[in-house]
């Protein structure tokens, strides 16, 4: 399946051959209310009627407002979450979210694409 740009053109959306979500976000983003739901959207579309677990690669993202992140508490089509980042400051972000909000469903953060990608396929099983 092609990547679907979310609105307002601050990230991507795409469900891989392997059942896993990608959203990712483009570098240096701010993300609001509207981009958090129009992402979110995106997701919700692309899934369909499916749940399947989801990798956001938060990497390289700026900021993320408190109502862009009361959005992703929100529960979606996603049935597992790994936030993937590659900074200190990603990880305060996530964890800042982890620790604020519950999350809607399992969601871990990770600096390692493959340790976050075993995570994901887990949930399949």
């Amino acid at each position: 399946m092609e990547p679907v740009l979310v609105d307002g053109g601050k990230g991507t959306v795409e469900l891989q051959p392997d059942g896993i979500i990608h959203l990712i976000w483009e570098p240096k983003v701010r993300i609001e209310i509207q981009d958090a739901q129009a992402a979110m959207a995106a997701v919700n579309d692309i899934a369909g009627d499916g749940n399947y677990p989801m990798l956001v690669d938060m990497a390289t993202t700026e900021n993320v407002s408190r109502e862009a992140r009361g959005v992703f508490s929100i529960p979606c089509a996603a049935n597992r979450i790994a936030l993937l980042g590659a900074s200190p400051v990603d990880r305060i972000i996530a964890n800042f979210f982890l620790g604020v909000h519950i999350p809607p469903c399992p969601t871990r953060f990770f600096t390692s694409r493959e340790e976050s990608m075993k995570w994901l396929q887990k949930a399949g099983k």
